[in-house]
């Protein structure tokens, strides 16, 4: 047996005796916080590979007029901007009366808002993996062009159904096979879960949240953007300003 496995038997061990139940997953959990567990690299190592991954990002912003953005069109009949596949999201009007308890008041406001084709938003998963008897958790570090500093450590999986389906006319994002089909992929479904999105901007917008564990004997080929972590590395990450992004941090508040 495994100092790790040994440590989640003493823990599930002290419960019981404490007259409490717990979950094999929900004592794992609580043992892979407490400190360091990784086989691949300590945390040092993983700061140093994502402030590599942000040096190395080579993607451009340049603001731009809303009516410059080549594939995007405004209809003329209701002011919507949409993409021409008609994937994707919409920038729409909401006019919200009626709202005593908000700043404004019952007067209410006007404002624009970012609405995702289907409304459903899109797929966040994170695969979980044994090395040596010991979980980690395949991240990456993504580059988006609103954060903050380019590129947050994200979860494995970070896709629209559009972006599924390939509206976008490049390649279909890597490891989505693992969370559109987890048991023809060897998988098991941990956590399944459709979660909210922010309503301030994003309209009756929710994002299916999923943490997917594969076999130990599954070999995977990993790119340099991605990293297995523990969970004691990706807590302590998110203590640092911007790093973490948060829909990891919406799959990990579950468990």
């Amino acid at each position: 047996m495994s100092d790790f496995a040994r440590a989640v038997e003493c823990y599930k061990a002290f419960v019981v005796s404490q007259g409490y139940s717990v979950s094999d997953l929900r004592a794992k959990i609580h043992v892979e916080s407490l400190c360091d567990w990784s086989l691949e690299g300590d945390l040092e190592s993983v700061k140093e590979w994502f402030l590599q991954q942000q040096a190395c990002c080579d993607m451009t912003i340049t603001d731009i007029p809303l009516n410059d953005c080549v594939g995007w069109n405004i209809d003329p009949e209701n002011g919507w901007m949409s993409h021409q596949s008609g994937e994707f999201f919409v920038v729409q009007g909401v006019r919200i009366g009626l709202s005593s308890n908000r700043e404004v008041g019952a007067s209410g406001w006007d404002q624009p808002m970012v609405t995702q084709v289907g409304f459903n938003g899109g797929l966040l998963g994170m695969l979980r993996k044994n090395i040596r008897n010991v979980p980690h958790y395949l991240v990456e570090a993504k580059a988006e062009p609103g954060n903050p500093d380019k590129v947050q450590i994200s979860p494995t999986l970070q896709a629209t159904f559009s972006n599924l389906k390939q509206a976008h006319g490049g390649r279909k994002p890597r490891f989505s096979e693992f969370f559109e089909n987890p048991e023809g992929n060897q998988g098991t479904v941990l956590f399944d879960q459709w979660m909210s999105e922010d309503g301030g901007r994003l309209h009756l917008k929710r994002n299916k949240g999923m943490l997917i564990e594969v076999p130990e004997s599954l070999v995977l080929d990993i790119p340099s953007t991605f990293r297995w972590i523990s969970m004691y590395q990706l807590k302590e990450l998110i203590k640092q300003n911007s790093w973490v992004n948060p829909h990891i941090r919406g799959i990990i508040s579950s468990l």
